[in-house]
């Protein structure tokens, strides 16, 4: 098994029957030989829990209980996994089929590496397309001046980084993935892949649909203290652009700008 290392996803669920199956087989169907998969529900009342249970005999534990929220479910869930490399995928987000075997290949080619993400797609409540969105190589300075430039449904690293610098902070409920992101990249070496591993899905119930607010609360929080000034921020940008067009995305660019443009925010985000 030395060309797959073992990979653990955590799936944090909380009453999202709707499109939990999705999630789960995202996974499963990878057929990824050594897979460790954990999935921590907080006490769904809506029939996650009879999901979960159709698949329990290939998962490797699983609990439906109450918690705090999301971010201490990702945590009991990572706590508990025994893989190389993890990765969390909420249960209304899904992965792209060959992830898992892209993962295993770029790790053995970058054994620096403590983090490696890919490109990610929005997707809509039926798993239609909506738009691609394009990384380059994280890194600590272009999270601070830019945001979050990946995403957790595309990102997988080393589990021996929380031996370094712990789990996801159980103060912050919206905002803990860029919190978390910007510790490891800060941390260790950051890789990307050019293709799209995994989806986000919009729909009226998302955090991002719900509690935009919190997020703008919580993001101040993470950054008091490291704020970075406009123009340095600007040149993340133009660095983030230039390293797009020499990937060969000139489409992709061009449609940015074009959103951009006419006011709809650009792609390169």
């Amino acid at each position: 098994m030395s060309d797959f290392p073992k990979i653990t996803v955590v799936t944090p669920s909380f009453n999202q029957a709707e499109f939990l199956e999705r999630t789960i087989l995202s996974v499963l169907d990878q057929n990824y030989p050594n897979l460790e998969y954990i999935i921590i529900d907080g006490g769904s009342t809506d029939g996650s829990v009879d999901i979960i249970r159709r698949y329990e005999d290939r998962l490797a534990y699983w609990v439906s209980e109450r918690d705090g929220g999301q971010t201490e479910a990702i945590n009991k869930g990572l706590k508990r996994a025994t893989g190389e490399w993890v990765g969390w995928q909420n249960s209304d987000d899904v992965y792209y089929p060959g992830a898992f075997n892209e993962l295993a290949m770029l790790a053995k080619k970058n054994p620096g590496a403590g983090l490696i993400i890919g490109d990610m797609m929005l997707i809509d409540e039926h798993d239609r397309p909506l738009r691609d969105l394009h990384y380059i190589k994280p890194s600590y300075q272009a999270m601070l001046a830019e945001g979050m430039i990946l995403t957790n449904q595309s990102a997988f690293w080393r589990r021996d980084e929380h031996a370094a610098i712990g789990y996801l902070d159980e103060s912050l409920h919206c905002s803990f993935d860029y919190e978390w992101f910007l510790r490891l990249t800060e941390h260790t070496e950051g890789e990307h892949i050019g293709h799209i591993w995994g989806a986000l899905r919009l729909h009226g119930a998302t955090k991002t649909s719900t509690q935009s607010a919190k997020f703008v609360e919580e993001n101040k929080r993470i950054l008091a203290g490291r704020e970075m000034p406009g123009w340095k921020k600007k040149l993340y940008k133009m660095r983030r652009l230039v390293c797009m067009l020499k990937q060969g995305k000139i489409g992709y660019v061009l449609r940015g700008l074009s959103r951009h443009a006419q006011g709809k925010g650009g792609d390169l985000y």
